[in-house]
């Protein structure tokens, strides 16, 4: 059994091709890939090359860990069922390459327990279920309501809707690109050059992933204050220890998501309480995966590219 595949050959490289897929156990499941998406923040740093080493990872590889499948084989104990809209966190699947994290491909085995059924009505935003999860983990990490996120990318629009969500106050955002400050109907968006409330806040989320922000966000703290760093840094992060210091600040990471933390945002969008419109931006089918990609990690009017499978001609 094979499948199309987005494979980074080496940092840099990357092509679409076939791929030779393992054999499905009692408890997996085989699903068609409807739609996934690219992810700004570890896809490209898998691709430039930046991506600290851990464990499994290696060249080739497929990345992606936001698609959304329709089942077509479900294995006996998979506790799936032939027809079933599932998200797609991940697979590894794959005969020479490696899975990290494997689900940009048209046909994923995975195991039926990771496979999340989600509706058909809400297939092409399921996508964004990572990332909400994330937002989530990043909220739920932090020890009071949120006062400032910093990004206004999909990550920072996911906090920012979920704090409100949970009946938080609206936080107010801090975007740097003009372009990504539009106008959000739940809480405040502006330029960080132009807010100067220095001393008045107690709970700052950086969903950035840029270390520069952290030294103006630590000024922002007011003693006690938490910093959450919701974003990914590579292999150090380093801060301005006097400002810090003095404010006796806690420093808070939030890893990686937890599978409740899917469950409790989808139940917030099947609710209607959470919604994910608007932030999925562009499409482009597989083989166009290479200018996708390129558009994905540089143009700051794309939030989230969705690579379309099903028109995978």
């Amino acid at each position: 059994m094979d499948t199309s595949a987005i494979i980074f050959e080496k940092p840099g490289s990357l092509l679409l091709d076939q791929l030779e897929l393992i054999d499905p156990a009692r408890d997996d499941v085989v699903a068609e890939t409807l739609m996934s998406g690219i992810s700004t923040g570890t896809e490209k740093m898998l691709f430039e090359g930046s991506m600290p080493t851990f464990p499994g990872m290696s060249y080739p590889l497929v990345p992606g860990y936001e698609s959304v499948a329709r089942v077509v084989e479900a294995g006996p104990t998979s506790g799936r069922r032939v027809g079933d809209i599932v998200f797609a966190p991940g697979a590894s699947c794959f005969k020479g390459a490696a899975g990290l994290f494997g689900a940009s491909a048209s046909r994923l085995v995975l195991a039926g327990q990771r496979a999340i059924p989600v509706p058909a009505d809400i297939a092409e935003d399921a996508i964004l279920l990572a990332l909400a999860a994330t937002a989530h983990h990043a909220v739920k990490r932090a020890g009071s309501p949120v006062d400032i996120v910093i990004g206004h990318g999909v990550l920072g629009r996911l906090i920012a809707r979920i704090a409100c969500t949970l009946d938080q106050q609206p936080p107010r955002v801090l975007e740097n690109c003009a372009d990504r400050r539009s106008v959000a109907t739940q809480y405040e968006v502006s330029d960080p050059e132009a807010d100067d409330r220095e001393g008045s806040c107690h709970c700052i989320i950086d969903a950035s992933g840029n270390q520069a922000a952290l030294d103006p966000a630590i000024k922002r703290l007011e003693r006690g204050g938490e910093l959450v760093l919701a974003g990914f840094y590579g292999k150090r992060v380093s801060f301005d220890f006097p400002s810090a210091f003095m404010r006796e600040i806690t420093i808070s990471l939030a890893s990686e998501f937890k599978p409740e933390d899917i469950h409790a945002v989808l139940a917030l969008v099947v609710s209607g309480a959470l919604s994910l419109q608007g932030l999925v931006t562009h499409h482009a089918p597989p083989s166009a995966a290479e200018s996708a990609y390129r558009t994905a990690f540089g143009d700051p009017s794309c939030l989230k590219m969705a690579i379309d499978w099903r028109n995978a001609a």
